[in-house]
């Protein structure tokens, strides 16, 4: 695979830049209490990341997965987006990433409308904005903006920059841990994006030599 030499970042959306946990669960909880379902956050914490229908498919008949996906799409907008904030780092390696002259890409299961919202609302300025992927099928999006590595905390992320052929960094701030972000094809694993920050040159380098 032929690589530009210019930085090109992609990054997860929840749980990565942002820390959407209150807001999401919220929005379940909405959605599937309306539909006499009553779930708590334990249970759902280990599902954010996974496309939406796949999570309310868990807990609705089939034949009621995509009107539950319209109604919780509708309340996101209005329940989700206040709670949600940048988690630590995520100004500074987006900072850091332009610095360097590179770009900044966003490619995340969610819907790109909230997508959007989201990221204005934490004042966070990507490149490139992708949204309705999720793991292989992030891959399409990475390899048509030449990423040259991928950031994520659920193991379909890693899947994702390994389909692309590219570097994967896992953070531990979403529900996955070390070992299975590894299993997943992680290259490298982080606590945080401040692990990211400081260690982005040699992460730059590492990458043109793949």
């Amino acid at each position: 695979m032929t690589q530009s030499h210019e930085l090109v970042v992609g990054f997860d959306l929840d749980m990565t830049l942002v820390d959407s946990r209150v807001g999401i669960v919220r929005c379940m909880q909405h959605t599937l209490g309306r539909r006499g379902v009553t779930v708590t956050a334990e249970q759902l914490w280990p599902l954010v990341g996974a496309p939406l229908e796949d999570n309310l498919g868990g807990f609705l008949p089939e034949d009621q997965v995509q009107q539950a996906a319209d109604d919780y799409r509708a309340a996101y907008l209005r329940l989700a987006i206040e709670p949600t904030t940048a988690l630590p780092g995520a100004h500074d390696v987006v900072r850091a990433i332009h610095e360097r002259g590179g770009r900044v890409m966003v490619v995340s299961a969610k819907n790109a409308h909230a997508v959007r919202v989201v990221l204005e609302h934490v004042g966070l300025r990507p490149d490139v904005v992708s949204g309705d992927r999720f793991a292989e099928q992030k891959a399409v999006t990475l390899r048509e903006h030449d990423a040259t590595m991928y950031v994520g905390d659920h193991a379909g992320d890693m899947r994702a920059a390994r389909t692309a052929e590219i570097m994967g960094i896992g953070v531990l701030t979403g529900p996955h841990d070390d070992a299975t972000l590894r299993a997943a094809g992680a290259d490298e694993v982080l606590e945080g994006l401040p692990q990211l920050v400081a260690r982005l040159d040699e992460f730059g380098r590492a990458r043109q030599t793949r």
